[in-house]
């Protein structure tokens, strides 16, 4: 079903009135029109408002579906596949529109957008009243979301349309265009920034964006907003990703405190364990904002969460990955419950599938699910690696037993050096390190834990991986090497030829 288009209040029509270069634009008649207000649109006069337009800073579309670029899934039959379906499972261009929801055009499209509206707020807040602490105080709180906004929007897109951050050439490598003042013309014109251009300014934004975080303006939320705690999720991903793991440890440890459990929802509770029964009830728990693992929840229109759509894991690989553990006789809660998808897959109930009409008396209207964008135990699991790669191999293993205890179900559960060289058979192999074996127990560990959610073709990305991918007839298969530039998705055609982009090679 394609997306209806969300622009329906008067704070986002706002913004719509300058949508930059890199977006289609609709032709206009003369100069003079940059001047008159053309859309009835409000007037950002107080910060009430301008908080409230922030609500549109956060990007609509979802990166799930690169899930269906990666080891994740196979060909799978008796379901629908559309074309963005096929492309994104061979690694092809993707040519479908800007309102095709999961793409990567769209993703591109609806980020910027989102991008616009901070920098829309950024760019009016000194001139709002604050004549009050109270206003001040809120004055630094809706520019600390907006900060965090535009920084989350640019990271994301930086890591889906660019190389991986690397130090030794992330001085030259084409990032993305670091949007940050509101469009004055009609056609802009932009250059992309280095990945290392971008990554700075990321940083500074999100930094800024940290220090000012004020959460007595959005006790009320539901998660719904950068709080503290989301912000510092975002540095340790941030960080990790960037390969400053003193950093990633360090805000890791600002979130998880002395008691990172608290950050991890236990899956082997019974509260969860009787949840499996249900379909819908499982993940309304699964995505709850009264789980305190869910840092910040994010509304995305998307299908990713239909199991009649796309590719999906096939059920002999399903369960091989939930099977493939060091533990005797243990159970691994992940696995259970899922839908049957298709013919020859499955896929996790991770998402509630939810529908919004466009009108209350509208058959018509789009698909959405709420995103995970944080999660505490993506933190932990970022800090474990970052141990990993600080040669503290103990304290990863303390990271992943406290994993461990959360999702494995079995008489004897404790996670030693020992038992994972007998899971990877590299018992007394004196060429293979603790730190390697560790590092690849860690990403199995990720795999499971962001399946079907969108954050395994990071880890393909970041490490080279190599992926294979069978076709219709079965037996032909496709490989996407571990340097392949296909890793790097295009950029939309309408932004190289209106925004005047460099393409990325081919």
């Amino acid at each position: 079903m394609k997306k209806v288009m969300f622009i329906n209040d008067l704070l986002t029509r706002y913004l719509k009135i300058f949508v930059f270069g890199l977006l289609l634009l609709m032709p206009i008649s003369c100069n003079d029109f940059l001047d008159e207000v053309p859309d009835n649109r409000v007037s950002l006069d107080n910060l009430d408002k301008a908080q409230q337009l922030l609500t549109n800073a956060y990007s609509i579309s979802s990166y799930a579906f690169t899930d269906w670029m990666t080891d994740n899934v196979g060909f799978t039959t008796g379901v629908t596949i559309r074309t963005n379906h096929r492309q994104a499972y061979q690694w092809e261009d993707f040519t479908d529109g800007p309102t095709e929801q999961d793409t990567p055009i769209f993703f591109w499209f609806e980020t910027y957008t989102a991008i616009a509206h901070a920098n829309e707020v950024l760019a009016i807040l000194e001139d709002l009243p604050s004549n009050t602490e109270e206003l001040q105080a809120q004055k630094r709180a809706t520019e600390s979301e907006a900060l965090l906004t535009r920084a989350y929007g640019h990271f994301m897109l930086v890591n889906l349309f660019a190389k991986h951050y690397d130090e030794s050439t992330a001085n030259t490598d084409k990032g993305v265009p670091y949007v940050d003042t509101p469009e004055t013309v009609f056609i802009q014109q932009y250059s992309r920034n280095t990945v290392q251009e971008v990554y700075d300014r990321v940083e500074e934004d999100m930094l800024r964006g940290i220090d000012l975080v004020d959460e007595g303006f959005f006790a009320n939320s539901g998660k719904y907003h950068f709080n503290l705690n989301a912000a510092l999720a975002f540095a340790s991903r941030f960080y990790l990703f960037k390969g400053d793991f003193d950093q990633c440890i360090e805000f890791s440890n600002r979130l998880l405190g002395s008691n990172p459990s608290s950050f991890v929802r236990d899956m082997t509770s019974d509260e969860f364990q009787v949840a499996s029964s249900s379909i819908t009830g499982y993940p309304q728990l699964y995505s709850s904002p009264d789980q305190p693992s869910n840092l910040l929840l994010m509304r995305k229109i998307s299908l990713v969460q239909r199991n009649d759509f796309a590719h999906g894991p096939l059920s002999s690989f399903y369960g091989d990955l939930f099977a493939s553990n060091p533990f005797l006789a243990s159970t691994d809660t992940r696995e259970n419950p899922a839908f049957v998808k298709g013919n020859n897959a499955l896929f996790p109930v991770r998402y509630e599938s939810l529908f919004e009409r466009s009108s209350l008396n509208s058959n018509v209207g789009f698909p959405y699910h709420i995103n995970l964008a944080f999660r505490g135990e993506e933190v932990l699991l970022n800090r474990a690696e970052s141990y990993l790669m600080s040669n503290r191999i103990d304290d990863a293993i303390d990271d992943l037993q406290i994993l461990t205890d959360n999702r494995y179900i079995g008489s004897d559960i404790q996670l030693t050096m020992e038992i994972i060289r007998d899971f990877f058979g590299a018992s007394g192999n004196p060429f293979v390190t603790d730190r390697e074996l560790v590092l690849d127990y860690t990403l199995l560990e990720r795999r499971k834990e962001y399946i079907a959610q969108g954050l395994r073709w990071f880890d393909i990305k970041r490490y080279g991986l190599v992926v294979e991918h069978v076709l219709a007839d079965g037996f032909s298969t496709i490989r996407l090497e571990d340097d392949d530039l296909r890793k790097i998705l295009q950029i939309p055609g309408s932004a190289l030829d209106v925004g005047g982009l460099e393409p990325n090679p081919r």
